[in-house]
Parts: structure tokens; sequence; C-alpha cells
């Protein structure tokens, strides 16, 4: 069988799987991509997040994570919600409604690797979301999924860009896809609409300063000179993806582990500030907010709140 016909069975399964898109790209080293990485990182733009300093070359080279390696194969998955919590209360970023990604996305990637390894034959590869060095957007965009935005995230002229990135990384020569071209035109959207100015430039975002690194990445006391500005985030940040011409085009998701919990969607902002460790472990039974813990949510709180 062909590169192009397992290329074809790939996509086939994975859409049959619930993604929203699959795009393949060869596991070459990312030229360009290198020295902007490195100066992102002298730049100091990682903030506390010294893990972004870690593993630079495999960060880089696929090949490197899996010997081998002949091809990248980048999915996307939906999760814009279908409802949403109400306005005037403490905001949870939309990605974070329902069952915690890489949970969900894993377990898709396992079953598309085993797909492969039983309708193709002996394939070594590894599955990654967004929890070991990868560099899924430019993969992504390599593969043709969508393009870099100004606010570097990954957007599409179909649903714009609320989905995650995913990746397995084979030993097995697939026909690749090309890139699609840069449709940010003009707009300069994102970086009006940021209130932290965190989109430094177009195609630059300081981490240092942004919403979702403060809610959850930042372990220790949030600068005060940030008062005022979080408007009501809580943990992490949709504000540059709320206001892209392209999401007006994002659809429900179908995913059903990706459904909140009616609590959540109803909560009042009193009902935030009385949150106890019990009721958030209620709340957040499997949630990606975990990762800030009840003691990192009760602290953005207080923030807002003081």
């Amino acid at each position: 069988m062909s590169h192009s016909s397992y290329s074809r069975m790939i996509k086939a399964e994975a859409g049959r799987l619930g993604f929203l898109a699959c795009g393949i790209s060869r596991a070459d080293f990312l030229e360009e991509e290198a020295p902007r990485l490195e100066r992102w990182l002298r730049q100091g733009m990682h903030g506390e997040m010294a893990y972004m300093e870690n593993h630079f070359d495999k960060r880089l080279d696929p090949r490197k994570l899996v010997p081998g390696a002949k091809s990248v194969v980048s999915l996307l998955l939906n999760y814009f919600p279908p409802a949403r919590q109400q306005e005037g209360t403490y905001q949870v970023s939309k990605y974070a409604y329902g069952e915690d990604y890489h949970r969900v996305i894993k377990d898709k990637l396992h079953e598309l690797l085993a797909y492969i390894t039983t309708e193709i034959g002996q394939v070594q590869g590894r599955a990654f979301v967004d929890s070991a060095p990868v560099l899924d957007k430019a993969w992504a965009a390599r593969s043709g999924l969508g393009w870099i935005g100004k606010n570097a995230n990954l957007l599409t002229k179909e649903v714009g860009s609320f989905y995650f990135i995913a990746e397995l990384i084979l030993d097995l020569d697939l026909e690749a896809d090309g890139p699609v071209t840069d449709h940010c035109g003009t707009c300069t959207a994102c970086l009006d609409a940021c209130p932290t100015q965190a989109i430094v430039q177009p195609y630059v975002v300081d981490a240092s300063r942004c919403i979702s690194y403060f809610t959850i990445e930042l372990k220790n006391q949030i600068p005060s000179e940030f008062k005022g500005e979080w408007q009501d985030w809580i943990f992490g940040c949709d504000v540059c993806q709320d206001v892209c011409p392209w999401n007006r085009f994002a659809k429900p998701h179908q995913e059903r582990r990706f459904t909140p919990q009616n609590e959540l969607l109803e909560m009042s902002r009193g009902d935030w500030e009385e949150l106890t460790a019990e009721a958030f472990a209620g709340l957040f039974p499997k949630s990606a907010v975990k990762r800030t813990k009840f003691d990192g949510l009760t602290r953005n709180i207080r923030f807002l709140k003081e």
C-alpha cells in the first residue's frame, strides 16, 4: 500500500474518533522555529516556567523523541462549549469546563495508534498532548491545519481556534501536507484587547505577562502592577480568542467528556468567593483546573476581589 493510502487511512480513522482535523508533516528539524524559541527564552518571556529551557534540541527535532521518526501526525480536537458561564461572575477558560483534555485526547491517540499498528503493521510511535517538549502549533501549521496568528494561537478559517492540538510521532513514512497561508491581514483585535498587553508585538506573546500564566503557572505572589487588569479570569484567559474574527465560525464540540457540570455554569461571584476545598473537589473532579489546586484558585479569586 502507498504512503498516500496510509495517510488517507489515518485521517479517516482520526475523523471517526472525533478529531476535528488531521494533518501530516515530515519529521525534520524545525529550522525557522529554532532562532525564535532561543530569542523568546533569552528575553525571559517564559517567566518562571523553567521547564521551557529544558530539552531545547528535542523541542526542535522529533527524531530525538522517537528514534527513526519520519512523520508527525497533528490532530485537532474541538472544545468550544455549547453553553457558557453566566456573565458578571469569575471566569474559567473554556478549555477547562469539562474533563482534563490530557486524559480525553490521550485515550483517542492510543486508539489511533492501535489502529495504525493493526491495519498497517509494526509501527513505532509516541503520543503527545501538551506534556512533552513538542512545539505543537509549529507542527500543526506545517501540516496545513491552520496558521499561527498574531496571538500565537493556531487559527483556521473554518472554525477559528478553540481546539486542542496533539501529535503522533511515527517511524512510518507518510504523504505530507503543505502549510496554508496567513489570514490575519491587518487585524489587531487580539493585540488591542489583551488586558495585560502580553502580546508585545504581532506573533509574539510574553507569557510572563499573560493572565493564563498568572492564574496557572505562577506559584509565587502575583505582581501588584497587574491589579485591576485581569477582568474576571481566575483560571486561564480567552480574551485574545474571543475577539478573533475567525472565531465567529466556532462550532460547539460533540465530546461528551468535555460537558461541564451545571453547577460550574451557574456559579455566582458569591459562590466562588465562598468556595471550600470540598466543593472545589466536587466541582472539578477530573478537570484541568486541578492543576492550579484549591489554594491557587482561591489566591486568584482574592487577587481580583481585594
